[in-house]
């Protein structure tokens, strides 16, 4: 999963984290971070919005969860929201889907927003892959984007993919420096390869700080069964099993079944770490931001922002093939205040990433 970490990191105890696994609530034995400069990169400058984008109409498909997911699904709303305030246009149409819907369904919303003249038109997430194959090339005209799926060969679809594995390594770091009892937890919503990408990745960063960490993992449903992302009570029952085999900070990646996580976490007193969205500062979910310690940021909304953008101008050719660390793609949130004294220890890992020195896998 991970090459040139170990090697980096070596064995000596970093004063961010405190405590050795000797005995329970002792925290971990923690590598110290790697060493050297951070590269020099430019972050994610967003794109400009072209004169002619006010007279654009938007159509946004979702997935489910929808508005109001505190997850995924806002943070593409988001990117949206700011075009339209920034680049004037008004002509927008969103579009819900179902839990357990059927395929067609999907193909439905697409079309419906390609004939009623919406163009471009944004699929969130990678459930709409076999559809946007199928309705694209019906309306050759129309510009699509299709969010955490890579399509080919089709020259009116732009994907727009991340590096979530990389993102999720800085928040494993993050966990193996709080957690207390050098055992930690992973929510995936349902397990698919791109669910694996964010396990795999915060592994790979937990054992980086602290190679002999305990790490639980769990997914809500399996491949081809969505339900997983729209299941606030079994997100609440697999976050209390790992409380009560010892974990003490749980990280999901499980749309809006993140909140039963996250009410698990808080009636336990552990901690957890929000995902795609800054969790933290999500009304829907401010009851729980006590216990939201850091949130693995997916740049969901840059990208929808950049897409229309470079739409507007006609220029997709601007558009980055993956939104990375290199250029702040993905990341991780210090919204709180709770991790202000890691941010040094974290950023040395983010600098490794971006120059190569650390390569994630993005498989388990």
């Amino acid at each position: 999963m991970l090459t040139g970490a170990l090697a980096l990191a070596g064995c000596a105890k970093d004063s961010g984290g405190g405590g050795t696994n000797n005995a329970q609530g002792q925290g971990c034995q923690l590598s110290a971070p790697p060493a050297g400069a951070a590269p020099t990169t430019s972050g994610n400058e967003q794109q400009q919005p072209a004169p002619q984008a006010a007279g654009m109409r938007v159509g946004l498909a979702f997935d489910i969860g929808g508005r109001g997911d505190a997850s995924f699904n806002d943070a593409s709303v988001a990117g949206l929201d700011r075009a339209k305030a920034q680049m004037g246009f008004s002509d927008i149409k969103e579009l819900d889907a179902g839990a357990g819907e059927p395929e067609d369904a999907k193909q439905t919303r697409l079309r419906q927003l390609a004939r009623e003249g919406y163009n471009p038109v944004i699929a969130v997430g990678y459930s709409y892959a076999d559809s946007i194959k199928m309705v694209a090339p019906e309306f050759p005209d129309t510009k699509f984007a299709i969010i955490d799926e890579d399509v080919q060969g089709i020259p009116n679809v732009t994907s727009l993919v991340f590096a979530e594995e990389q993102g999720s390594f800085l928040v494993g770091v993050i966990a193996a420096h709080r957690s207390k009892n050098c055992h930690v937890g992973f929510v995936g919503g349902v397990k698919t390869p791109l669910i694996e990408k964010f396990e795999a990745g915060y592994v790979a960063g937990a054992k980086a700080a602290a190679p002999d960490i305990k790490i639980e993992s769990k997914y809500l449903s399996p491949a081809g069964d969505f339900s997983g992302f729209q299941d606030p009570n079994r997100g609440s029952e697999v976050a209390t099993s790992q409380l009560e085999s010892g974990a003490d900070v749980i990280y999901h990646a499980a749309g809006a079944s993140g909140k039963g996580v996250f009410s698990s976490v808080k009636s336990s007193n552990a901690q957890a770490i929000g995902v795609d969205s800054d969790q933290y500062n999500q009304p829907t979910v401010a009851e729980y931001k006590d216990v939201i310690i850091s949130s693995m940021l997916k740049r969901v909304d840059f990208a929808v922002y950049d897409y229309i953008a470079a739409v507007a101008r006609n220029d997709l050719s601007t558009l980055p093939k993956k939104f990375d660390l290199g250029i702040d793609g993905v990341g991780y949130s210090t919204s709180g205040g709770k991790i202000t004294e890691l941010v040094p220890t974290v950023d040395a890992y983010k600098a490794a990433i971006a120059r190569g020195d650390i390569k994630v896998s993005d498989k388990p």
